[in-house]
């Protein structure tokens, strides 16, 4: 995490972006080393239990698994809630950069847990930059505090990812709204770790057109607050019923009911009709967040993987005379899947936190020029980050479980709750497809791909340094190269094809989300290759470590970059094969 942060993501650009001059590397060290205490200490514990336990809904109750209110005080107690928020609000103030390390460790230890905090972040978002003066002093220092939690309510049971087919009703009524409707799938909608859950709920004014253009947003507390922020009465809110799902059974999901005894009183966010823009300012941050999950999950499931090969006698060594078993991390197609998962992990982390980092600039930077155009490139790499972040979660659980063997399909080895908590992130914000057709039809093509040729002649710039290294990184460079030209022209042809067929795009969109992916990946890991050695040349660092960077450069060159080619061939490939197929004859 730390050679991320400071080698790849630019740690040093962030720390001396105005507001966090105080930040340095000790500092960060030992933020990053109490984190680590609690994740490992406190929250990794807990996983386990959180999955057999669940959480449960006893007379309109809803109880999370043993350890969890504990857990979230200590969480609280600590401070952790609010790392990177405004100090006029009670934040700490800290980078994004910062945030997301621990964000990582969070969810790495206990994904379910930390679904609640990074909701109430979105929640914090949105009230930050949209709310009224008065909904910032009421709701931000609770929220921020995380003595209240938040949640976002989008999603309706015939509206899906839709969400300009809410039906969420709001009618006005002197200086507040009355809600009625019901929302599905709310992540934390419900619980008892708070005592108030602070809702932010997408719906209709009775005069409000049709479509995304007539979506307000509200903020819609479980308890009514009072001017000087005192709990009052309960609002007419409440959890209907939790889903019961694959995975994240700790985390409750709800069936939420708004308006059974007349209205849930909330107030308006910013002005009516303009609730999805508003949203997707707490969407946005989220989808980085998500994407992060499946970077996190993905660690888990290497180290537990690793672990496991590292002390699982089985068959003799292939290249050995002794008859007598080794642990089956001696065997080349162990060493292939502990590399895949540990290469995909590292690069979707790298890439991951160079949004984070990005962010940062694009928020702090005194230059509105450079702010501008660092917020264009969050823009360009958060669809990404989530999409192909995510999918790398899947891939990287799955070969975890297939490194078991048949005890990876026993629960109690914890290798399949990896893979199952790691599929809802695919899902989570969006599925994958949506953050595609997003990366295809806004991100790159409003500014004319501008921002998207200006990154790829950054990756570019590296093969200077990748020639200087010689030999040992020879077939990464030529790998690189490949995969870079791969994605430039997949990219013209993208650009261009949205002139014609709009479905030529869309069809190969999931691909291209994952050649973006993959070949930024593998420049970020060639970053740190050079880094590495550029570091073992001086001397007196952690040998062992570094040589391990660049052995996990060269392997993703050699078994992970080679996908880009294919990739651009499915990205180009039209929709004429994909639509040709009747309708009826599926």
């Amino acid at each position: 995490m730390r050679f991320a942060a400071t080698k790849l993501a630019g740690f040093d650009e962030v720390a001396a972006l105005p507001g966090v001059e105080d930040l340095n590397l000790e500092l960060a060290d030992s933020i990053f080393e109490e984190a680590g205490r609690l994740a490992g200490g406190v929250l990794g514990p807990l996983n386990r239990v959180g999955d057999k336990q669940g959480s449960r809904l006893e007379n309109g109750v809803v109880r999370t698994p043993d350890g969890w209110a504990e857990a979230y005080r200590a969480f609280v107690d600590g401070g952790w809630n609010s790392v990177p928020f405004d100090p006029d609000h009670g934040g700490q103030g800290l980078p994004w950069l910062v945030s997301i390390v621990l964000q990582e460790m969070w969810t790495s230890a206990n994904m379910a847990f930390s679904l609640c905090p990074m909701l109430t972040q979105g929640a914090v978002e949105a009230i930050s930059h949209h709310g009224t003066e008065a909904q910032k002093t009421l709701f931000l220092p609770k929220l921020i505090s995380g003595e209240w939690t938040g949640t976002m309510n989008l999603t309706e049971p015939q509206a899906g990812s839709d969400v300009g087919a809410v039906r969420t009703r709001a009618v006005k009524q002197g200086d507040h709204y009355l809600i009625t409707g019901q929302k599905i799938f709310i992540t934390y909608g419900d619980h008892e770790m708070t005592e108030n859950i602070v809702h932010l709920v997408l719906a209709r004014t009775p005069d409000a057109p049709p479509g995304v253009k007539g979506i307000s947003l509200f903020v819609v507390p479980k308890y009514l607050v009072g001017p000087n922020g005192d709990i009052q009465g309960r609002n007419d809110l409440r959890c209907a019923s939790l889903e019961h799902k694959m995975g994240i059974h700790a985390s409750p999901t709800a069936v939420m009911a708004y308006g059974d005894n007349g209205g849930a009183i909330g107030t308006l966010v910013g002005e009516e009709n303009k609730g999805l823009q508003y949203m997707f300012t707490m969407m946005n941050n989220a989808r980085l967040s998500v994407g992060l999950e499946g970077v996190a999950i993905a660690e888990r499931a290497t180290q537990h993987a690793a672990a496991y090969a590292r002390d699982r006698v089985q068959s003799r060594d292939v290249a050995g005379t002794d008859s007598k078993g080794v642990t089956i991390v001696h065997h080349p197609d162990v060493r292939r899947m502990l590399l895949t998962m540990r290469s995909l992990t590292e690069a979707s982390r790298a890439l991951a936190y160079l949004a984070a980092s990005s962010l940062d600039v694009a928020k702090r930077h005194h230059d509105p020029e450079v702010r501008k155009a660092r917020q264009a490139v969050v823009d360009l790499l958060i669809p990404v980050v989530k999409g192909w972040g995510t999918e790398v979660g899947s891939e990287v659980a799955a070969i975890g479980v297939q490194v078991h063997g048949g005890m990876g399909y026993i629960e109690e080895t914890g290798a399949a709750q990896f893979m199952r908590d790691a599929k809802i992130a695919e899902i989570y914000e969006g599925t994958n497809g949506i953050q595609a057709n997003d990366l295809i039809g806004r991100k790159l093509t409003r500014d004319g791909g501008q921002t998207a040729k200006s990154f790829i002649a950054r990756m570019r710039d590296i093969d200077a340094g990748l020639d200087a290294a010689g030999a040992e990184l020879a077939g990464l460079r030529a790998a690189l190269t490949e995969g870079i030209a791969a994605l430039d022209s997949a990219t013209d042809w993208i650009l261009e094809s949205q002139k014609g067929d709009p479905r030529d795009a869309a069809a190969g969109a999931v691909a291209f989300m994952r050649l973006w992916g993959t070949v930024a990946g593998g420049w970020l890991l060639a970053k740190g290759a050079l880094a590495a050695k550029s570091e073992l040349a001086q001397g007196g660092a952690d040998e062992k470590f570094l040589k391990a960077k660049i052995v996990t450069a060269r392997f993703y060159g050699e078994q992970i970059l080679p996908r880009a080619s294919s990739l651009k061939v499915m990205a180009t490939a039209g929709s004429a094969t994909v639509m040709a197929m009747a309708e009826d004859a599926f």
